[in-house]
């Protein structure tokens, strides 16, 4: 049996070291997993109406609405971690540039 070598694991780049140190602050993570689970909710909902030959289309929308709020408030909760946690201190590390580019492609802006 004939084994193919294993390549070398590469050396890690300035953007690997960049993403591996900059991580979600837990409580961001921790708030942003309640709204989710919040549009989860309003989804199957929204589901078991439209499963309703009587679904009323007021109704459906104002679910809608429900996971359209809970995933924007998921979005804010997100954003502000980055903001607080890595914008804030981009200056200290010297990766101002990257940051804003980053930021700026997410939200798209570029």
């Amino acid at each position: 049996m004939t084994r193919t070598p294993r390549k070398a694991p590469h050396a890690p780049t300035a953007e690997d070291e960049h993403k591996h140190h900059l991580c979600m602050p837990e409580e961001s993570r921790k708030k942003a997993a309640r709204r989710l689970a919040i549009a989860r909710g309003h989804l199957e909902s929204i589901q078991r109406q439209l499963d309703d030959p009587h679904a009323y289309c007021i109704d459906v929308l104002r679910q809608l609405s429900a996971v359209q709020g809970a995933l924007s408030g998921a979005a804010e909760v997100v954003l502000r971690g980055h903001l607080e946690a890595h914008v804030a201190t981009a200056a200290l590390r010297g990766d101002e540039s990257e940051i804003v580019e980053e930021l700026m492609e997410a939200l798209k802006y570029t």
